[in-house]
């Protein structure tokens, strides 16, 4: 048994340091997640979701101009609060490339937004901010 446990370890170990994939993408989600209202595993595959509704709605925003911000904004929040920092990662890996600039907007105003993503190459100092999500935000 404890040569499975060291195994997992040093599985997790090797997941935080390298780029996201696939394969390897709910193991580090896992590892992150912090949630001690949690009781189930319905429960992280949700908050997992968000991330996946977050990616909809800057799909809508980016083909129909519908930018619904507060529930951006909110899902965000809420996924900074159970995965903590690594949630940059995670979201850079799963949200389209073209979504890019209005993640970053929102990330920004949040001050979450890094002034280097590794992974993914992107300098803060490189991205034209998103004025349309800047004029909502500033509304709120």
């Amino acid at each position: 048994m404890k040569g499975r446990t060291f195994s997992f370890s040093f599985e997790v170990r090797n997941v935080i340091n390298k780029k996201l994939t696939d394969e390897n993408f709910l193991l580090y989600a896992m590892h992150h997640y912090d949630n001690i209202q949690c009781q189930s595993i319905e429960e992280f595959e949700e908050d997992l979701k968000k991330l996946l509704y977050i990616k909809k709605l800057l799909s809508r925003y980016k083909n129909d101009n519908d930018l619904r911000e507060r529930l951006i904004l909110n899902h965000i929040i809420v996924l900074y609060n159970v995965f903590g920092d690594a949630f940059t990662n995670m979201a850079f890996f799963k949200i389209d490339e073209e979504h890019w600039p209005a993640l970053i907007t929102f990330l920004v105003c949040i001050n979450r937004m890094p002034e280097v993503v590794e992974p993914y190459g992107i300098r803060l100092s490189d991205i034209t901010l998103d004025q349309n999500i800047i004029s909502a935000l500033r509304k709120i």
